[in-house]
């Protein structure tokens, strides 16, 4: 590998410069790249021998396009079986984010500055800092695959939030805040505001939530075959995502079983005489078809029902008419103020489902553990348990603590 000095004079008579990296790839092909300066090529060239010798160099002019390697990608994305939801997130963050601002630019040129420029360019034209995260985060993922397929050697987006560190993380973690109860999570009296609706459709769905602490795609997708009535245990096997397609839990440890209070448990088997049967597509003797009990909380043909028609028919409905409501800023026909639900989705059960598990020892029984609570949660990591709800836990009382070992140590 060399650097040399090219000089030439142009046809107006103008005298040139540049730096030329003479250099051979890892199959042997003679590559050649240009430089305005010396220090730019000299770079390069301390870069690329790196990499040749460990067999991962990619020569610009043999790579792609980030829009090109973005479908490269998506194929791989969807020959792997990913959900469709994952799938059509990631198609929507290269169609509007990635490709408008560095689709044309070639990934062996990428670098942290240009990570950097692209993420300033983000926020300059609007975007979240959520969003921005995302865009991110997909962007690292298609360079993996990238690396993969040997289109580029480096993977900066990963590089740069490598870079970044635990300060990162630790400043995200303080703009987020924490879970304030009667904020985010349901205090126990608005619970039990919300218990003391009558609400048959809607009640067993909304108990499973309160006191067993399932996600909403875990409590559309829940089967009959997946609750024993007799010991009192939910097992979460499969969900429905936001198309309605049925698959495995998010996670390996979010396939779990959670114990049931005996409300719960009577709460269905009285829904389980009124619950909507599916068609199984077969008929029975007489040629009427034969229907199934499938799904514990279908919609009215027994198929996986909307969230949005849980939120708007059931729970939103309910914790109006609990009295858990706020001013929505809206009047009706009449004039009259329109009241909105306090709380609006379904993870804010789950949110109290947590806090209850931490914090029993008010209702007389005993708290769980971190553990007991991340298995309980399905959380994937005690790390996620804890710094979503690590403040719920009660504090022991050093001194009464400290007092009693210096007791038991001079008896």
């Amino acid at each position: 590998m060399s650097v040399r000095k090219r000089e030439w004079t142009t046809p107006k008579g103008v005298e040139k410069s540049a730096w030329v990296v003479d250099y051979q790839d890892a199959g042997g092909k003679r590559r050649l790249k240009t430089f305005v300066r010396k220090k730019e090529a000299d770079a390069f060239a301390a870069t690329a021998s790196v990499e040749i010798r460990e067999g991962v160099h990619v020569a610009e002019s043999a790579s792609v396009t980030i829009e090109a390697a973005g479908k490269l990608w998506i194929a791989s994305a969807k020959a792997s079986g990913l959900e469709r939801a994952t799938i059509q997130d990631y198609e929507r963050h290269l169609r509007l984010h990635i490709n408008p601002f560095i689709g044309k630019t070639k990934l062996p040129t990428l670098s942290i500055a240009k990570v950097r420029s692209f993420e300033d360019d983000l926020r300059g034209a609007g975007r979240t800092s959520a969003m921005i995260k995302k865009v991110l985060v997909s962007l690292g993922t298609m360079i993996a695959d990238a690396q993969e397929r040997g289109l580029v050697a480096r993977n900066v987006a990963r590089d740069m939030k490598r870079r970044r560190g635990s300060g990162e993380k630790t400043k995200e973690k303080r703009q987020k805040g924490r879970l304030k109860i009667g904020v985010d999570i349901p205090t126990r009296e608005d619970v039990k505001a919300l218990l003391g609706v009558p609400a048959p459709r809607w009640r067993p769905m909304i108990l499973i939530a309160i006191f067993c602490g399932l996600r909403a795609s875990e409590l559309r997708g829940l089967r009959w075959p997946d609750v024993d009535l007799d010991k009192r245990e939910i097992h979460v096997r499969q969900r429905a995502d936001r198309f309605n397609d049925i698959g495995r839990p998010k996670s390996e440890s979010s396939e779990r079983t959670v114990p049931a209070p005996p409300m719960v448990i009577n709460a269905l088997r009285e829904w389980k005489l009124a619950c909507p049967k599916r068609n199984s597509g077969k008929k029975d003797e007489a040629g009427e078809p034969i229907m199934v009990l499938d799904l514990v909380f279908p919609n009215g043909t027994g198929r996986v029902e909307q969230l949005n028609n849980i939120l708007r028919r059931g729970l939103h409905p309910a914790w109006v008419a609990a009295g858990i409501a706020v001013d929505s800023g809206k009047v009706d026909k009449k004039g009259n103020a329109i009241l909105a639900p306090k709380y609006t989705g379904m993870h804010a059960l789950r949110h109290f489902y947590a806090s209850w598990c931490i914090n029993r020892k008010e209702d007389g029984g005993l708290g769980l553990t971190p553990k007991m609570v991340q298995e309980r949660m399905g959380h994937s990591t005690i790390a996620m348990t804890m710094d979503t709800y690590g403040h719920l836990f009660p504090k022991d009382n050093d001194a009464d603590e400290l007092a009693a070992a210096e007791k038991a140590f001079m008896a």
